[in-house]
């Protein structure tokens, strides 16, 4: 069903607990053992050779810049890198990886070469009426396929080292808990880049899933909404109103506005990694899309931000990777094309 373009305040939302469980053995994150939980990444900078487990997080947490007298962590990193329980003789990891939650299979990628996700599985599953996606990857082996129905605790798979830079000793399962940007990806971007399709790394932007399992034990009744409603605006984008947004369509919690009358433009709300946060209808008349809130930085917002702006201060504007995401968002694809040579998925893990 699609939405009018005017927004109404009393769409249903279901308020049923999330039921969730981490995907391994390894629980250390929820009893503050951080250094346990995360595998480290090699980290060369400035001759300096080390292995922070920080960099085995969600967020900005690896590629040092030093920009004036601050040190940046500048590469973003979409999910969680969960290390091993349990290792044979030769290394090789054995846990089992299983399902976070309840859901459907929709997606399998059992040939590791492409993919930087190696082998993969995602799992759909409905909270809030709404689709969210859970993303294990670098599986040694996958024991599931795409239209299975899956319990909490149901096995995926083995963890592995598969994936591009994945060494035996760095084997981990990387896992990510996302929303879809556009059911409409398959039809034109995802032929181009030929594999995968809507479940292309690029499809789906990944909340901090670390912070929402440590929210969930705090609070076992809260959802992803609610969970996304506290997290900080770094830049609000304002695109005129060409119809319903896909986006709201699937998630219509996200949608925060009791405007009687149809909008000239919708206002998005993201985070400083380009995750949606809230779209509201706005008044504003804009002819293309335009930055109408940023954050203030003492550094240019490039590194803040995964390059989606451009500017520093109180100013932004959007860099060629921003205008894609809202173009991303808005579903305005380029026309599709079948490659010769198909390329593998280039969202590194």
């Amino acid at each position: 069903m699609r939405l009018p373009t005017l927004l109404v305040a009393c769409i249903p939302l279901m308020s049923l607990a999330v039921d969730i469980q981490l995907p391994t053995e390894n629980r250390n994150l929820l009893s503050g053992n951080s250094e346990k939980f995360y595998m480290y990444v090699d980290r060369f900078f400035e001759g300096a050779h080390s292995q922070p487990w920080e960099a085995g997080g969600y967020g900005f947490v690896r590629t040092s810049v030093r920009v004036g007298n601050q040190i940046l962590q500048t590469k973003f990193h979409e999910g969680i890198d969960i290390s091993p329980v349990n290792r044979d003789k030769a290394g090789n990891p054995l846990d089992h990886i299983t399902s976070i939650a309840a859901g459907k299979i929709a997606y399998v990628c059992d040939v590791a070469g492409r993919s930087n996700y190696g082998k993969y599985v995602v799992v759909e599953h409905v909270w809030e009426d709404s689709p969210v996606y859970s993303l294990y990857a670098h599986l040694a082996d996958v024991s599931c396929k795409a239209g299975d129905q899956v319990t909490k605790g149901g096995v995926l798979g083995r963890m592995g080292f598969t994936g591009d830079g994945i060494t035996r000793e760095r084997a981990h399962c990387h896992l990510e808990l996302a929303l879809m940007l556009h059911s409409r990806f398959d039809d034109s971007v995802g032929k181009t880049l030929g594999y995968h399709g809507a479940f292309n790394g690029v499809n789906l932007a990944g909340l901090d899933v670390a912070s929402f399992f440590l929210a969930h034990k705090k609070n076992p009744a809260i959802t992803v909404s609610q969970f996304l409603s506290n997290f900080p605006v770094y830049f609000k984008a304002t695109i005129p109103n060409e119809g319903p947004l896909d986006l709201a369509t699937r998630c219509p919690w996200m949608l925060r506005s009791n405007e009687a009358k149809p909008s000239l433009s919708w206002e998005i709300s993201f985070s400083e990694t380009g995750m949606p946060l809230a779209i509201t209808a706005s008044d504003r008349k804009v002819l293309q899309p335009t930055i109408t809130m940023v954050r203030p930085s003492d550094v240019p917002h490039g590194y803040k931000t995964r390059g989606l702006l451009k500017g520093d201060g109180n100013t932004a504007s959007f860099s060629p990777a921003g205008m894609k995401l809202i173009n991303h968002i808005s579903g305005k694809f380029p026309a599709a094309t079948i490659p010769a040579n198909v390329p593998v998925d280039k969202k590194k893990p």
